[in-house]
């Protein structure tokens, strides 16, 4: 059995001349809590339509739960659950109808994840859905899902428009569900404070393409900013440098690993290392997906010399 609960290799989606997802290489470990990070537009629907079967792939390669996601589309819907968009399918029913209509189609139905679920959401069960808040109806579709007991939980925006104290209750129930019962959860975001609230991996995508794949507490203990000072610098992208910029005399790089050798390197060039600082995920995030150089500039600026 793999230990890639989700794996892609060279994933392409073309709609007319558009290429929403474009050579996506995308590895989730199994039992990994995994944001999905990305820019209005930057693929992350449109992957996980393909992952589901939803969409065909123009070219390359996908497995879910080790299964092809061409040839074994009905085994990956019986072990996956996915919410998407909250669409009112069942606006004159209640959440205590809801639950007893989907837990007919799966037989591994834990009656107990979706009663404590809905305790601890306090969802109002005997409430018909079209009269329920935007943020009650995500917490049904999330105890529609987490009933499943499925091995893999998509979740696609599970958050966008609700209030924080919505968006707390269930991030937490999400966080304490996964980590008693192993399962995998990719959901994407735009938002990085839930990500790093839950998350223990994390992928940055952006026209369709993956930035950066890796574990947040890597992320968080090896990224680093290194501010140098010195004539002909080089400003290259050449590992471990994610991004490099000038502004005047100062140049400015985000390093993915090895710091101090390199701002060791730049003093043997001649130049003056002001700074070697932690980046947050928030800094990498915006400077992964800053397409041109002023964005990139400003950001790095923002750091005192």
């Amino acid at each position: 059995m793999s230990d890639l609960a989700i794996s892609t290799q060279g994933l392409v989606k073309v709609y007319s001349k558009v290429r929403a997802v474009d050579g996506l290489n995308l590895s989730v470990p199994r039992g990994a809590v995994y944001g999905f990070l990305g820019r209005n537009g930057a693929g992350k629907t449109t992957t996980m339509k393909m992952l589901l079967g939803l969409a065909r792939p123009t070219a390359g390669l996908a497995r879910v739960l080790g299964c092809d996601i061409g040839r074994q589309r009905v085994e990956i819907l019986r072990r996956v659950a996915f919410v998407g968009e909250y669409k009112v399918l069942y606006d004159q029913l209640t959440p205590a109808e809801m639950v007893r209509f989907t837990c007919s189609f799966y037989p591994g139905w834990s009656e107990a994840a979706a009663v404590k679920c809905a305790r601890q959401l306090e969802i109002p069960m005997q409430q018909k859905f079209v009269k329920l808040s935007k943020g009650n109806r995500a917490k049904v579709w999330l105890l529609l899902a987490l009933g499943q007991a499925a091995e893999l939980l998509i979740l696609d925006e599970p958050t966008a428009g609700l209030d924080p104290f919505m968006n707390d209750a269930l991030l937490k129930q999400l966080a304490e569900d996964t980590s008693i019962e192993g399962r995998t959860v990719f959901f994407s975001s735009h938002h990085l404070a839930e990500v790093e609230q839950i998350c223990d991996w994390v992928g940055i995508v952006d026209e369709g393409r993956m930035l950066l794949e890796a574990r947040l507490d890597d992320i968080r203990e090896h990224y680093r900013l290194v501010i140098a000072a010195g004539r002909d610098l080089p400003v290259g992208k050449t590992p471990p440098v994610v991004a490099a910029a000038r502004n005047g005399q100062f140049s400015r790089y985000l390093l993915a690993r090895d710091a101090e050798p390199f701002a060791a390197q730049l003093k043997s060039q001649g130049a003056a290392v002001t700074q070697v600082s932690p980046m947050s995920l928030r800094e990498v995030f915006w400077n992964s997906c800053a397409r041109r150089k002023h964005v990139l500039l400003e950001m790095l600026a923002r750091h005192p010399r």
